[in-house]
């Protein structure tokens, strides 16, 4: 007997993609109020917290912020919840924001405006993300992945770690961690299904372990925190925050795996057949062999002779572009010049409300608080609820310089208060709302990527609520940093 699909009528089809897209405007609309509401709160309590968790301080006592710190602040909250209700870059909004608040409002010349743009920041940016961007079109990342995917020799599950170390290796050498994601993805979400491993925890483990090696001295969030801590006047060491994120990273995929297996979903049994992942050993040859060389190189002068990253990563990359002059065009197009934008945007703006005293006042009212280590949890719950869904660099630019007041004022250690910060900043990034987070889910096959959806927005929420009080509670009050 032949069989008979069943297909629904046309009017039925456009009915359930009307109905489908309603429902993800609607959680859109709840997400965009909640980052709002979370901000804003975040903002209330930290300007009007004093008289709550303080009586006894008199009105007199508390600093009040002026029409022209208030205007600019605003519009930074607008910048945010535009940021994550349309794709437009938060950078290009903080140079135009810079423009018309301090030429118009404060009387600013162009140089002036532009006395702190961050051009050490965009070297770097710029230099890493083109040598990387060879390394990958020559095929010196897949060479790396292939051979490291080999030494698990059928222990599938040493899978997740292989790719948690991999992504580490790959940011704390300098790669982005969008970009460590996008390019593990493919090979870890495929191998999730052929070996039956939960691709929400393979995600998860690539996010993860990107994170952990993202805040070391040669990667450009590393020198990016370390650069606004110095400039705002407590300096932190490099080594510390990057192991202190490698570290919490670690504990978050370890408790990840407990999770899982008391879910009972460390094994997927949706599992089946999926692509071929090629997995023997390959040999580096020509161009590969010189990518891997200037890697060591790139090392031993940015970490033994302390030269700028980003310059030698230029170096680095003008010599792979001479080997392969006839691409030279493709290469140019790998820099992240997004990241460029925001970071640049971010940071200029955020240099001009520093420059009107609203980071100060800002720090003074939070103060007010009296208890800085409540103070510090607030800031790494709002900083971590809001790189869920925005950018995480923008808002650590945002949010770093307001912590030099409280550890100029407070016994807190100012690695431990930073680097709490920063990764509360950054592991939320798991959030399929965020880069990271929405390079797993395009990475699913396509007939389970609504179930990876669902499923690593629950762990999202989870990590949310965890992990910046994790963040906090083990570097702030400990004193161990």
């Amino acid at each position: 007997m032949a069989k008979t699909i069943f297909k629904p009528a046309p009017e039925a089809e456009s009915e359930i993609r009307e109905q489908g897209s309603q429902r993800t405007n609607n959680r859109r609309r709840i997400l965009l109020i909640t980052v709002a509401a979370s901000v804003i709160l975040g903002l209330v309590a930290i300007l009007f917290g004093g008289a709550i968790f303080n009586p006894a301080a008199t009105p007199e006592s508390e600093p009040t912020m002026t029409a022209t710190q208030i205007i600019p602040l605003v519009i930074l909250v607008v910048m945010f919840v535009v940021a994550t209700k349309w794709p437009l870059n938060i950078g290009v909004m903080g140079l135009v924001a810079s423009f018309g608040v301090g030429y118009f409002m404060l009387g600013m010349t162009d140089k002036e405006i532009l006395a702190d743009f961050p051009a050490n920041i965009v070297i770097t940016i710029i230099g890493v993300t083109y040598f990387f961007s060879m390394a990958q079109r020559n095929g010196t990342i897949d060479i790396i992945v292939q051979n490291c995917v080999r030494l698990v020799r059928g222990k599938t599950l040493l899978l997740p770690w292989v790719f948690f170390l991999l992504a580490a290796s790959l940011t704390a050498l300098g790669t982005f961690s969008p970009a460590a994601v996008a390019l593990l993805a493919p090979a870890a979400i495929g191998l999730a299904y052929e070996s039956r491993i939960h691709p929400v925890l393979m995600g998860a483990f690539i996010i993860n372990g990107a994170h952990a090696g993202g805040f070391s001295p040669l990667s450009v969030a590393g020198v990016l925190v370390h650069d606004i801590a110095v400039k705002n006047g407590f300096p932190i060491s490099q080594g510390t925050l990057f192991a202190a994120s490698f570290a919490l990273n670690l504990i978050l995929s370890v408790l990840t795996v407990v999770l899982f297996v008391l879910l009972g979903k460390l094994r997927d049994g949706a599992g089946g057949q999926h692509a071929d992942l090629e997995t023997r050993t390959t040999r580096p040859h020509g161009q590969q062999i010189l990518t891997l060389a200037l890697i060591v190189a790139m090392l031993v002068c940015a970490l033994g002779f302390h030269m700028p990253i980003g310059f030698i990563a230029l170096s680095a990359g003008l010599l792979l572009a001479l080997v392969n002059i006839k691409e030279h065009r493709t290469f140019i197009g790998g820099v992240s010049w997004s990241t460029v934008l925001l970071v640049a945007g971010m940071i200029t703006y955020v240099s001009l409300l520093q420059h009107v005293g609203v980071i100060d006042t800002l720090a003074e009212q939070a103060l007010a608080l009296g208890a800085p280590l409540l103070i510090a949890l607030v800031l790494c719950y709002v900083i971590g609820v809001g790189s869920a869904f925005a950018s995480s660099t923008a808002l650590l630019t945002a949010f770093i310089p307001l912590a030099g007041p409280l550890l100029a004022t407070s016994s807190l250690s100012a690695s431990g208060t930073v680097a709490a910060l920063a990764i509360a900043a950054t592991v939320v990034d798991v959030s399929p709302f965020s880069t990271d987070g929405a390079l797993v889910v395009a990475n699913a096959r396509e007939d389970d990527r609504q179930r990876v959806y669902k499923q690593l927005m629950m762990y999202a929420g989870g990590v949310v609520l965890v992990a910046p009080a994790l963040a906090w509670a083990l570097l702030v009050p400990t004193g161990i940093m």
